[in-house]
């Protein structure tokens, strides 16, 4: 009896312990589904904000053309800046110009490189880079050189083999994080003939080191030409590299050389092949397809013609093209420019189109092809889309890469489109694994992921969530304060009562109104506004805790949040204009530049405003404004920014 007893008292306990188990193991489940949908709310905002600067970006091709048509000073006087817009090499400078009077000093204690370079030389800079030395100017432009030659020999499309014995590695976005390619080289292995590698575009920006990856892989591709491909993205483009960080990079990295570094890189970039065809079944290219791809006018069309998406071809207006000599002898047409009786030439619009959609379209799930009008550039293209280019082409499969993906890769359109992403960490510590893909013919892919960590690989999962989530809602908050007086305009006209409440439906509305970044508004309302008792929202709490410095008091609020709003676009607008590369415009092509602009753009402020800005920010009352200083000078302040630190700091 007593036996039976301690049986059934042991049965209780199991039975309670299991019980405990499970309310444990639901409430993990639980807690971890709550943390990874505010991880992917998160992401969505990173990549909503990303898509519309890029967004931004390709409609200065436009206002780029429209100041073509209406700045008659550029046309008459400035043949350099007309050039550099409609992409013409005027000057055609060989290799001893750019390196006869460069020396290597004997006090140079980076990375000493022979040509032509060998195997040992990618195990040199590598190790060199691990170190965090800088490869000397002279042999980055000896490798430029020696990489334009060899890419102008290739096609548009390289085509490769693989058996079951002989895997091709492909990756993706690598966006100047260099430990990723360090960690991918380090796992899969170096470049060679039976180790073969595609890397399918978008190796520069938003990263601190496209430099060195641009010489690793362009090294390793001197190397072995026939085993790395090169894939041309949408970032290897120089007007993107002014926004998204690589051009700073290129000029801090290397202050007296940076310039024809940079020259030499927008003549390679035209170069890279536009994409790589895998045993004549699958198509690798960055972005994607459209429903009008063709990939026979794609293999013969001139790729070096197409100098950036901002550059679109100038359309020519039947016989009426006019033509008119500026002061140095450039001859300027509807159709480009003319230097000693020689036409400058450009792609057609139909095959400019057809490389626009293979750089910068995105797969759906939803059928048909329609415009992206998320990045502002190629296509939507769904699985019949899919279907129908590949079986037009006896293809099997698309890989491409362009989206930063959670996992580093993502399969759509029933297996026949695989997305790869190889920068890990993208947006923020913590926020997306990276991955590569193998493939060998008559096999399955096989995908590797892996995510660089350092500081965050002792955080716990809610820890990493929030910063990623912290580093969003910075974002996206800086984002409402440029929009600040359009979105009070909007609040106000839902606010009959004039209570300065608003339902969450109405707050959310007005919010996707304004900003259009289709985003779960009235999810994030809880990290963005006050909500009193009766769900209501005090709208005027969507600023409270941040505002945009101002540079001049006196300035009005709609000129600081218009100047914030496109500093971007106009830090690269006047770059453009600055062809001496000074720094500095005068206070003339600032006021008839900025007209420009808010013509175009329809921006409504007071030209006394802006007059009264430029003249405060000429500090020396020279005549010139240093515009790099004038748009850092608007910047956002977070009043919690101290408490957010310790908020995250690592215990």
């Amino acid at each position: 009896m007593g036996c039976g007893t301690s049986s059934s008292v042991k049965d209780k306990k199991s039975e309670k312990a299991l019980k405990a188990a499970l309310v444990i193991q639901n409430w993990y489940r639980r807690r971890s589904a709550q943390l990874k949908t505010r991880q992917r709310y998160a992401l969505t905002i990173f990549q909503s904000i990303e898509y519309t600067d890029e967004q931004g970006q390709l409609q200065l091709s436009n206002f780029f053309s429209f100041m073509l048509e209406n700045y008659t000073r550029v046309l008459e006087e400035d043949s350099e800046l007309v050039t550099h817009l409609l992409g013409s090499n005027i000057q055609d400078k060989d290799r001893q110009d750019y390196l006869g009077l460069i020396d290597v000093p004997d006090s140079y204690c980076g990375p000493r490189l022979q040509f032509p370079v060998t195997f040992t030389d990618i195990d040199l800079l590598i190790e060199a880079f691990k170190q965090q030395q800088i490869l000397h100017a002279y042999y980055v432009l000896e490798v430029l050189f020696e990489t334009k030659k060899l890419l102008q020999q290739m096609p548009n499309f390289t085509h490769t083999k693989t058996s079951p014995s002989k895997e091709i590695t492909i990756c993706g976005d690598l966006h100047g994080k260099l430990d990723d390619l360090f960690l991918i080289y380090s796992k899969n292995g170096l470049p060679s003939v039976s180790n073969p590698y595609v890397f399918n575009g978008d190796f520069v920006d938003r990263g601190k080191n496209s430099m060195e990856i641009l010489m690793i892989l362009f090294v390793s591709f001197l190397v072995y030409p026939n085993d790395l491909h090169l894939n041309r993205g949408n970032h290897e483009d120089f007007m993107m590299n002014k926004r998204y960080g690589f051009t700073k990079e290129v000029l801090n990295k290397y202050k007296l050389h940076g310039k024809k570094i940079l020259q030499i890189l927008e003549d390679i970039y035209t170069w890279l092949p536009l994409g790589t065809i895998i045993d004549n079944e699958i198509l690798v290219v960055h972005g994607g397809i459209s429903e009008s791809t063709d990939l026979n006018l794609l293999h013969r069309i001139e790729r070096n013609k197409l100098k950036s998406v901002l550059m679109p071809p100038i359309p020519i207006d039947g016989d009426r093209a006019t033509e008119k000599e500026n002061k140095v002898g450039t001859t300027i047409t509807a159709r480009g420019i003319r230097r000693n009786g020689s036409l400058s030439e450009q792609l057609t619009k139909h095959e400019w189109e057809q490389v626009i959609d293979i750089l910068w379209s995105d797969p759906r799930g939803k059928r048909g092809c329609y415009p992206n009008t998320s990045r502002g550039g190629g296509c939507y293209f769904g699985p019949d889309i899919t279907s129908r280019i590949l079986n037009k082409y006896q293809l099997k499969m698309l890989i491409r890469s362009h989206e930063c993906k959670p996992e580093g890769y993502e399969i759509c359109h029933d297996g026949k489109v695989i997305t790869v992403f190889s920068a890990s960490n993208y947006y923020e510590e913590g926020s997306n694994r990276g991955a590569y893909i193998r493939v060998s013919s008559g096999t399955p892919p096989r995908f590797f992921q892996y995510q660089m960590t350092r500081a965050t690989c002792l955080r716990p999962l809610y820890q990493r969530v929030n910063a990623v989530e912290s580093s969003a809602i910075r974002m996206l908050k800086e984002r409402m304060i440029s929009r600040k007086t359009d979105l009070i305009r909007v609040f106000q006209l839902q606010d009959c009562s004039k209570s300065g409440k608003l339902s969450v439906g109405q707050w959310a509305f007005s919010m996707e109104n304004v900003l259009g970044l289709n985003l779960p508004w009235r999810s994030l309302s809880s990290r963005l506004v006050t909500t009193d008792k009766d769900g209501n929202i005090d709208y005027m709490s969507s600023f409270q805790d941040i505002h945009i410095q101002k540079p001049v008091k006196e300035v009005q609020s709609t000129l600081i949040e218009t100047v914030y709003r496109y500093r971007s676009d106009l830090q690269i607008i006047f770059n453009v204009i600055d062809s001496d590369h000074s720094g500095l415009i005068s206070m003339e092509e600032f006021r008839s530049m900025w007209k420009l602009f808010t013509s175009y753009y329809s921006v409504c402020i007071d030209d006394s405003q802006l007059d009264e800005l430029a003249e405060r920010m000429d500090l020396n009352k020279d005549g010139s404004i240093d515009f790099n200083e004038l748009l850092k000078a608007f910047y956002v302040v977070h009043k919690f920014d101290k408490l957010n630190k310790s908020d995250t700091k690592v215990a």
